[in-house]
């Protein structure tokens, strides 16, 4: 997830969840500290954005195990690198990684993470039964080492200025033929640091017909060929989502690659006009997203109980009612059964003023899938870095 306009590094219902069950040694959790401890999180998702309130929550419910919480937030790239300088050294001062998939997949990549699942699922909610279908299905990729927090189905949305935008594409070909009648007119930003570009890269594969929507390097012929060609209608690719949407905004740009919430957000907070529209394409199915909590390998036993408390509690309900927040990731919650009636009253303002009835329609009825493996990812963005973005990228 890719962040909000002024807080973030950006971020169906009907698809399928699949099964959570893991097998293995399950461990008996340590008890909880007799004294209060300081827990340390690092947010490389811009995921407080949206869960701060929760944590704080917490603290104040339990101040017996929880003496202070220490929030700091980094760049995911950087994380992985100092948490295993840490580790070498004996010393971890990080006790909860707030993630997206980029960090979750660094850290399973080199062993940076302590095995949750199913270690300790006897002291953690059961998954298969408290989790969103969508939320269940992309959980799966954790490979046990992180628990979900938060949820989005994503996109690939289109997002473009009414009054500006009287031909509206609604198929992929009537997308690249208005790129080309109306030049640089069109933005997305680099997909590597770019929840709306990377929706957008990997949503059209299944858009266009790809042969292997999960394969960039085999299956994406269509797929490439398109971004090719709608690129030499587009001037440059901003670096984050940030500048698209105040470019959108500011009327430089009439139409962008989007999702739900780079749509909400920027709208509620003034960065974008109110009455910016949404479509979606001809064949578009949703791309999860979702943040992750993590716990880095070599914690005393306090700090490991109360990291498994801890999340527990964030996936009680009433917390993740927290996370509608103002449609940062909307719509937020990774369990059931919390409707936005739960929310505090400045997320139902909010929501109620700029969110978009479509929305649940889209999200009861169009099918979501998963983001590609985190190996194939990585592939993605340096084929898209090296024959699309290698000239235009700023």
């Amino acid at each position: 997830m890719t962040a909000s306009v002024t807080r973030r590094t950006v971020l169906g219902a009907t698809a399928g969840a699949a099964a959570l069950r893991v097998t293995g040694a399950s461990a008996q959790v340590p008890a909880l500290p007799k004294a209060p401890v300081v827990i340390n999180i690092v947010d490389v998702a811009g995921n407080l954005a949206l869960t701060q309130p929760a944590f704080q929550a917490y603290a104040k419910a339990k101040p017996n195990v929880v003496s202070k919480f220490n929030f700091t937030k980094a760049p995911a790239p950087e994380l992985p690198g100092k948490i295993k300088a840490q580790q070498d050294a004996n010393r971890v001062d990080i006790d909860l990684v707030l993630t997206g998939l980029d960090g979750l997949s660094a850290g399973i990549d080199q062993k940076l993470w302590v095995e949750l699942l199913p270690k300790y699922a006897s002291a953690l909610p059961k998954l298969d039964d408290v989790l969103l279908p969508g939320a269940a299905k992309i959980q799966t990729l954790t490979k046990g080492q992180g628990i979900i927090v938060i949820y989005s189905p994503g996109g690939p949305i289109i997002e473009y200025a009414p009054e500006r935008v009287k031909q509206v594409p609604t198929t992929a070909e009537e997308l690249l033929a208005w790129t080309k009648a109306n030049p640089n007119r069109f933005i997305y930003a680099r997909p590597a640091n770019s929840g709306p570009g990377r929706e957008f890269m990997m949503g059209l594969p299944y858009i266009l017909g790809d042969t292997d929507p999960k394969d960039p390097v085999k299956g994406w012929d269509k797929t490439w060929a398109y971004l090719k060609a709608i690129g030499e209608n587009i001037e440059y690719y901003p670096t984050g989502t940030g500048s698209t949407m105040k470019e959108l905004g500011e009327g430089s740009r009439d139409m962008l690659a989007s999702m739900t919430g780079w749509d909400l957000n920027p709208r509620i907070i003034g960065v974008v006009p109110k009455n910016a529209a949404i479509t979606t394409l001809k064949g578009f199915r949703w791309i999860m997203d979702a943040h992750f909590m993590c716990m880095p390998k070599g914690l005393s036993d306090d700090k490991v109980a109360v990291i498994i408390d801890l999340m527990t509690f964030m996936l009680q309900k009433e917390q993740q009612a927290v996370t509608y927040d103002q449609g940062y990731a909307y719509p937020g919650p990774a369990v059931k059964d919390v409707p936005l009636s739960m929310a505090p009253e400045e997320s139902r303002k909010a929501i109620a003023e700029f969110g978009r009835p479509e929305y649940d329609k889209l999200i009861a009825e169009v099918p979501a899938e998963l983001p590609l493996d985190p190996d194939k990812m990585v592939v993605a963005f340096r084929m898209w870095d090296e024959m699309i973005g290698a000239k235009k990228t700023k």
